[in-house]
């Protein structure tokens, strides 16, 4: 398996992203999507990592993460991908990889970059057609954002202080030129 290019510094900010070997779905049940996040926490523990945003689809997911502290980046997503592939492999009979290979990280060097992911994440749903609106997706950071929900996983506030309020966060979301979106979305999984 190739090294990964990327070298995980502490303070810097991480787009990281997966989809379904073959293109599959990752997540079969409704119930697949809060055990997943329940196994992110465990492997992923928040004194190392701060999520700021995430989305997970049918087919794949998206963090937008920063390091805390120190840490093996690498190692504790291998083997987090690794617990949640056999877990389900185990409850669907499966067997073999779930997951297109190593999981994909981008860094985030600006801060018009970081709201720019957080806006593309938040609007996977709609944009895949899922839901009207990005708030009926409950698989993403989205609900916690629009102050409808709390999880103690989402460090929402490093963005949210961009704006003078969550409106003007939720009006900057949904304003997403399809451009944007599409460029994006392309850069990302060009390689997978």
């Amino acid at each position: 398996m190739p090294r990964r290019e990327i070298s995980f510094q502490v303070n810097h900010f991480y787009h990281i992203y997966n989809r379904g070997n073959d293109r599959s779905e990752v997540f079969f049940d409704k119930e697949n999507y809060p055990f997943f996040l329940n196994q992110f926490k465990k492997y992923l523990p928040t004194e190392y990592i701060a999520v700021h945003a995430y989305c997970l689809m049918p087919n794949h997911f998206h963090f937008l993460l920063q390091i805390l502290q120190p840490c093996e980046l690498s190692t504790m997503m291998k083997n987090f991908l690794i617990s949640y592939t056999k877990a389900i492999n185990k409850r669907y009979g499966k067997v073999g990889h779930l997951f297109q290979g190593q999981f994909k990280s981008k860094e985030i060097e600006s801060l018009d970059y970081l709201l720019t992911v957080s806006r593309y994440l938040h609007n996977n749903p709609k944009k895949a057609k899922l839901v009207n609106q990005n708030e009926e997706w409950e698989f993403s950071s989205y609900l916690e954002y629009l102050g409808l929900r709390y999880d103690e996983l989402v460090k929402k506030e490093l963005i949210l202080q961009n704006y003078k309020a969550i409106v003007e966060y939720k009006e900057f979301v949904e304003s997403m030129p399809e451009l944007e979106f599409s460029e994006l979305e392309r850069s990302n999984f060009r390689s997978l």
